[in-house]
């Protein structure tokens, strides 16, 4: 069986990150990667390469409509209100002289971070924005091609690394917060994953074919 992003892994897969999404777990977290037996496509590694070219494509587009949507007080003090250096993100230190695997786990962690962040920030804006199609889309196109990432990422490291369990790091949840802190939070959160997919992106441009 070939690994199609739509099937059952990637549906149990949904089903986990959607469940991770609306808690707080500011800790070291156990990931069950390998509960469902997988069978990768044997140019997995090419198609994770493009899901995170895509993402990166989309990055700063994404945050440029979060922004737009956040009011004035967001529009006129951007760099202040959404400094990327303020909010937490797993940190990605892989280079391109790194071993593939140890890419792998780091890509898979700040993926498994972004998951659940953009569940909560695609909550909040459900409650903040509901009628802005422009931006929710946006933010289920990319939410769609992380979980597919995701199940690709799971794939290669439990069929090719024989990694069964990685420890990730999921952000604050916004439940409780007020409104503003709610938009903060996500503008600090897609200001450093511009960053992050930006390097991410870089990084595995010299690996395509050597898994």
């Amino acid at each position: 069986m070939k690994f199609i992003p739509t099937g059952v892994a990637s549906l149990l897969l949904v089903m986990h990150f959607r469940l991770v999404a609306g808690k707080a777990l500011p800790v070291d977290s156990p990931s069950p990667l390998c509960e469902k037996k997988y069978t990768c496509s044997n140019r997995v590694f090419e198609q994770i390469r493009k899901q995170v070219i895509l993402l990166n494509g989309t990055a700063q587009e994404l945050f440029n409509i979060y922004v737009k949507w956040q009011g004035d007080t967001f529009r006129n003090h951007t760099d202040k209100l959404c400094n990327p250096d303020t909010i937490f993100f797993p940190a990605f230190h892989v280079n391109q002289t790194s071993e593939k695997k140890e890419i792998v786990v780091a890509l898979y962690k700040i993926f498994a971070f972004l998951n659940a962040s953009l569940g909560n920030i695609t909550r909040d804006q459900e409650e903040l924005n509901p009628k802005v199609t422009e931006l929710l889309e946006r933010l289920n196109n990319t939410t769609k091609t992380t979980r597919g990432l995701m199940v690709n990422l799971s794939c290669l490291l439990c069929t090719r690394y024989n990694v069964s369990q990685v420890d990730v790091i999921y952000g604050e949840s916004t439940k409780g917060k007020n409104h503003f802190k709610k938009k903060q939070q996500g503008c600090q959160v897609l200001a450093k994953y511009v960053q992050v997919i930006a390097k991410a992106a870089q990084v595995l441009l010299p690996h395509v074919n050597d898994v």
